[in-house]
C-alpha cells in the first residue's frame, strides 16, 4: 500500500481508510474490535468515525456509540499511537444539540465529547460533517437551489469565528488537522481563504461521496483538491454495496444495507442497477473481484484520494484487504470509462 499525505499537514497514512459507521448497530463491539486488530495487522493506520455514528439508522439514543466502541479498544490495548483517528462534528442534525449547527459556540463542546468517548487527548483530523447552509449532496443535486442559502457574508463570518476556536484547539493539542465533509468547491475555497486571514488551521481533507457511480467530485472539486493539496476522503466507494454485485438480479441479502435501508439513501434506482451491472461485468471480463476493482479505481485517481471502506463482518474486511495492492491496467481503465459514459449519474 502507498502512503499519502493529508493535505499539507505532514500527516501521512496508508491510502485505505477503515470506516466505522456500522459499529454499534450492524456490528457489535467485539466484532468492531476484531476489525481494528485485523486492519492494524494488515498495515492500515487510518480510521474514520463521527459523533453521530452508528447509522442505519441515526438515532439520538445511539449517537456516540461508535466513538465509545473505539475508545474502549484504545483503553484496552493502549495503542492510540498506532492509529490516525478522524472524527466529525455533525452540524445541524436534529438528533444532536437540538439542531445547533457548526459555530464557535459548539465546536469545543462537540470535540470534547468526542475526546471523552474516544478516551484520547486528541484527534488527528477533526471534520465538519455537513455545511450549515443548503448543499447538493445525498441526492439533493437534482433540485439544488443555492438561493436558499444564507447571505455569503453570514456564512463567511461563521467560518472566521469558527476558525478562531479551531486555532485555539490546535494550540491546545486537541486536534492536529482540520477537514470538511459534504462540501462544495465554493465552500472549500472560502474555508481556505478564511484560514489564511485568521491564521486558523488550513483545510487538509474533504470527505465526500465518490465512487464509479457517484462522480460529482470529478470536475471543480477535483481541481481544487489537486491545486490546493486538499485530500479527498472518498466515502461509499462501493456505492453502498451496489458495486459488489450482491444486489444483482434483485437479490437483497439478509443483514445487507439494503435490507435495513430500502432505498440505500436514495441510491436505489433502475439506472443504478444497470450501471452496477455494467461495472461488475468489467470486473468479470478482466478476472477481477469487483470490490477490488472499485476501490483500486478510487485510490488511483489523478488527485489526492483515499477510499474509506466499511465492513460489517471480518469476512468482508478480509475480502477488501486481499485486494489492496491491485493496480488497474489501461484496458480496465478504458472499459470503466466506457461504462461511465454509458451510465452517467445513475442516482
Amino acid at each position: 500500500m502507498a502512503r499519502i499525505a493529508l493535505g499539507r499537514t505532514g500527516i501521512e497514512v496508508e491510502n485505505y481508510c477503515l470506516g466505522t459507521m456500522t459499529w454499534g448497530t450492524q456490528t457489535e463491539e467485539a466484532g468492531a474490535h476484531a476489525q481494528i486488530d485485523r486492519a492494524l495487522d494488515a498495515g492500515l493506520d487510518f480510521l474514520d468515525t463521527a459523533e453521530m455514528y452508528p447509522v442505519n439508522p441515526v438515532r439520538a439514543e445511539t449517537a456516540g456509540v461508535t466513538e465509545t466502541i473505539i475508545g474502549n479498544w484504545i483503553a484496552k490495548n493502549g495503542k492510540r499511537d498506532k492509529w490516525v483517528i478522524a472524527t466529525k462534528h455533525s452540524g445541524k442534525r436534529a438528533e444532536m444539540r437540538d439542531g445547533r449547527g457548526i459555530g464557535p459556540d459548539t465546536v469545543r463542546e462537540v470535540l470534547e465529547g468526542s475526546l471523552r468517548r474516544l478516551q484520547t487527548d486528541y484527534v488527528d483530523l477533526y471534520q465538519f460533517h455537513w455545511p450549515n447552509r443548503a448543499h447538493y449532496h445525498f441526492r439533493r443535486n437534482w433540485e439544488f437551489d443555492p438561493s436558499q442559502q444564507p447571505p455569503a457574508t453570514e456564512t463567511l463570518d461563521n467560518f472566521a469565528t469558527t476558525l478562531e476556536v479551531l486555532k485555539d484547539l490546535v494550540a491546545e493539542g486537541k486536534i492536529r488537522a482540520f477537514g470538511l465533509s459534504n462540501e462544495t468547491a465554493w465552500g472549500t475555497l472560502r474555508w481556505l481563504e478564511a484560514a489564511e486571514r485568521t491564521g486558523g488551521p488550513r483545510v487538509a481533507t474533504i470527505q465526500n461521496e465518490y465512487s464509479l457511480m457517484c462522480r460529482h467530485y470529478d470536475t471543480d472539486l477535483a481541481e481544487v483538491g489537486y491545486q490546493e493539496d486538499v485530500t479527498l476522503l472518498a466515502f461509499s466507494p462501493l456505492a453502498a454495496g451496489l458495486l459488489t454485485g450482491k444486489y444483482a438480479d434483485g437479490a437483497v441479502p439478509e443483514s445487507s444495507r439494503m435490507a435495513i435501508s430500502e432505498t440505500l439513501g436514495g441510491r436505489r434506482t433502475p439506472n443504478a442497477f444497470a450501471a452496477a451491472d455494467a461495472y461488475v461485468r468489467v470486473a468479470e471480463e478482466h478476472g477481477l473481484d469487483p470490490v477490488h476493482m472499485a476501490l483500486a479505481w478510487v485510490a488511483e485517481r489523478p488527485f489526492p484520494t483515499i477510499p474509506i471502506f466499511g465492513a460489517t463482518t471480518l469476512a468482508q474486511l478480509d475480502r477488501i484487504l486481499a485486494g489492496r495492492h491491485l493496480q488497474l491496467t489501461d484496458d480496465v481503465r478504458a472499459a470503466l470509462l466506457m461504462a461511465h459514459r454509458a451510465h452517467p449519474m445513475p442516482y
